[in-house]
């Protein structure tokens, strides 16, 4: 069935081009569907006054206010010598809190005239600094003194709405439109199928979109957003249903480990047991690879819990089902770390086919983009001919040339880093689709997993292996207490001196392609606050060792070192010749030296909630304990600073992934496993709506197990349809 057409009208056929052309380019909107979907941020009362003290900084905003004062200054300028420029100062207030607003030259006269004391209006402009007070340069503004017939006409209802807008588009303009184009939400067709919606008491989707755009009430507002979450919701997991059933439908080669074969060769060489956790997803695991249907699967874990044991205890099985395993590694140095260590772990078992290898062995091989022509040609012919049973390789597995005998298991490790169609090349070089093992370190809540990942089945690692030591997390802020810094190398003189190492994590790596002058980028505020300690990796190893670290071994590690060269430098880390290793993220995932106690992270507040935890987990691998020291410049007051206490105060990843989603928008949640598509959480706030999630996904497993075809349901269709914009059935079709 066609989308509804006065939903599909395009914009520039209703507002105008020019209109149009805005919304299109500022805001995403292209027709009067997507309009109408673009709800309000929150709302104001015509009685009541906005909080001015909340303002963010820098940020573009909407305020109600009354005019508390307007004064009107002459003064002389390069461009009025004899006095005549005009500046107008008008004093907005809230009935506590105060704002100042500033007009220029010719800009001065109408607002002049407009801006009387007592004067109520909405403005719109950047909160900026000025002389230490809050103000808007040359905000726009919108009366609301009710008595012209549009104004009336327009702000009809207690309620005004604010939406989100752009300095090209001021939140009543949006408004104004929205007022054109409510009449087509009469035509809206309703995804949710009438059972569900009477059976849950919400209201019709042309009500909820009336009551969200033109509220009488606070009531009319909660029906209209109750409504619509479940819209977001259930159409969502709809799409991800249908994804699984059709997985379901798929054929695949059932790995099954044979008795007394490299798996049981393999544990029994283990010198530890594994964790009640790695054998009840080891389990999971097997049961899955057992299934003549592909596997779907998430492990996700703290940091350090051992995932990779399990997923290389997954790759033996399916060797000695006869098939081959390949690892997807984010980056060569992580590769290379896999490769090694997997190989040592494994022992005579990885040297099959070579002298001295035990009967049962395999070939572990390694494959990346910078290898030797020689050396890539020998991975090549040992992948094709079977020869190899494992392969450990970062993209360049996923190139043409590359091809399997048989290949029956993929592991993507650290999940998010990696795109739709990557992920989709590898499994393609399976005869049949191969089972999926996905890992990531960061660990998501319940509730995002079903929203981003619910294609995939869950299992959780949640026990951290016996051995593992406790990291105690510190902030230092070294504006406030400089000694604090000072101490910090202290500190990590007093973990060398004991014989262990430590990292110093920076977020830039300070080469001429960082330097404002020569690349032409201009420094951000804070780049030019006073006293700031050097950001960047080279100017801080070569500040510490000339200073604080003088006489240890400092090394660097960055991304833009050649390959051979960052492989060298962690060997020799990792051999325990470098005593302090500066590096930038790179070393954020997956690098293991157990003697590696204290890790200084400088900047911290520039570092996201997980990826703090991520670098954290980098240390206390070894039986002696860790050390994590955040340096910040940022005041106690600041959101950062707090951000960072949070880090400091819990190891528990997934809490530190709720704090995460509490303060990031869902959308960077959804966009980074979706491949970047927008996402089409407008009004579902993941964490909140947690209960919404799991009924919806209830709802519609139910749904799509009775009538995967959707037959009768063409506003579920139509949904569909648009969620599914091309990008987007892609990444479902893919996964």
């Amino acid at each position: 069935m066609d989308l509804v057409p006065a939903l599909e009208e395009p914009l520039k056929k209703v507002l105008g081009p020019p209109t149009a052309k805005v919304m299109a380019e500022h805001l995403g909107l292209h027709t009067v569907g997507d309009l109408l979907h673009h709800y309000p941020r929150r709302y104001e009362e015509r009685g009541q006054l906005t909080h001015l003290a909340d303002l963010p900084m820098d940020e573009h905003v909407t305020v109600v206010a009354m005019v508390a004062d307007a004064r009107l200054h002459s003064f002389a300028s390069s461009k009025a010598p004899r006095g005549k420029g005009q500046r107008l100062e008008v004093t907005i207030t809230d009935g506590s809190g105060r704002l100042q607003l500033v007009f220029f030259g010719n800009g001065v006269h109408k607002p002049h005239k407009d801006l009387l004391p007592g004067t109520r209006a909405m403005f719109a402009g950047k909160v900026s600094v000025f002389n230490r007070r809050l103000q808007l340069a040359h905000p726009a503004y919108e009366l609301l003194r009710g008595d012209s017939e549009e104004a009336v006409e327009t702000w009809a209802g207690a309620l005004i709405p604010i939406y989100p807008a752009t300095a090209k588009l001021e939140s009543w303009k949006v408004g104004k439109a929205i007022q054109t184009v409510l009449p087509s939400a009469q035509e809206a067709v309703d995804p949710l199928p009438d059972t569900l919606r009477e059976g849950r008491r919400l209201v019709a989707l042309p009500e909820a979109l009336l009551k969200i755009h033109r509220p009488h009430t606070k009531a009319d507002i909660e029906d209209a957003r109750s409504r619509l979450k479940w819209d977001e919701a259930f159409v969502l997991q709809v799409a991800l249903a249908r994804r699984r059933h059709a997985d379901a439908q798929l054929p695949a080669v059932a790995r099954k480990p044979k008795p007394d074969g490299l798996l049981t060769a393999f544990d029994a060489r283990l010198p530890f047991t594994l964790t009640e956790g790695q054998q009840k997803v080891s389990k999971e695991i097997f049961d899955d690879l057992a299934t003549e249907h592909p596997m779907h699967r998430l492990l996700q874990g703290e940091v350090g819990s051992g995932k990779t044991m399990v997923a290389l205890r997954a790759m033996l099985a399916v060797v000695d089902a006869g098939g081959q395993a390949a690892m997807l590694a984010p980056t060569e140095v992580l590769a290379q770390q896999h490769h090694r260590s997997i190989v040592e772990m494994m022992g005579e078992l990885a040297e099959g086919g070579m002298l001295g290898g035990a009967d049962q062995a395999t070939k572990v091989v390694l494959l990346t983009g910078s290898m030797g022509a020689a050396a890539r040609r020998r991975a090549l012919l040992d992948l094709v001919t079977a020869e190899a049973g494992i392969v450990i390789g970062t993209h360049a597995l996923i190139e043409d040339k590359v091809q399997f005998h048989d290949l029956g298991l993929v592991v993507v490790d650290e999940q998010h880093r990696f795109g739709v169609e990557q992920r989709d090349a590898l499994r393609g070089k399976g005869k049949q689709p191969p089972h999926l093992l996905v890992m990531t370190a960061t660990p998501i809540p319940r509730t995002v997993a079903m929203t981003v990942f619910g294609d995939l089945e869950t299992s959780v690692l949640d026990q951290l292996p016996a051995g593992r030591s406790p990291i105690a997390s510190h902030v230092v802020p070294a504006a406030d207490k400089p000694h604090f810094l000072s101490r910090a190398w202290e500190r990590v003189r007093e973990e060398v001196g004991n014989g262990h190492q430590a990292y110093v994590v920076c977020p830039r790596i300070g080469d001429e392609e960082d330097d404002p002058k020569k690349s032409g980028k201009k420094k951000s505020p804070e780049d030019e606050a006073e006293k700031r300690p050097p950001l960047a990796v080279l100017d801080v190893a070569d500040q510490l060792s000339k200073g604080p670290l003088s006489g240890l071994q400092v090394e660097v590690l960055h991304g833009r070192m050649a390959p051979d060269d960052k492989d060298a430098v962690m060997r020799r880390f990792a051999a325990g010749e470098t005593d302090v290793l500066v590096a930038t993220t790179v070393i954020e995932v997956g690098v293991n030296v157990p003697n590696a106690t204290a890790m200084v992270i400088m900047d911290a507040d520039r570092f996201g909630v997980s990826q703090l935890h991520q670098l954290r987990g980098r240390v206390g691998r070894g039986s002696a304990p860790g050390l994590c020291l955040l340096v910040t410049e940022m005041p106690e007051a600041a959101a950062a600073r707090q951000r960072l206490a949070s880090v400091a105060a819990t190891l528990d990843g997934f809490e530190l992934s709720r704090i995460d989603l509490e303060q990031r928008r869902e959308g960077d949640v959804l966009g980074q496993a979706q491949s970047g598509a927008r996402t089409s959480l407008r009004m579902l706030a993941v964490i909140e709506d947690e209960e919404i999630i799991a009924e919806a996904r209830e709802e519609a497993v139910t749904l799509v197990a009775a009538d995967p075809e959707l037959t009768g349901l063409p506003g579920l269709k139509t949904a569909l349809d648009a969620l599914l914009d091309e990008e987007r059935e892609q990444f479902l079709e893919k996964g």
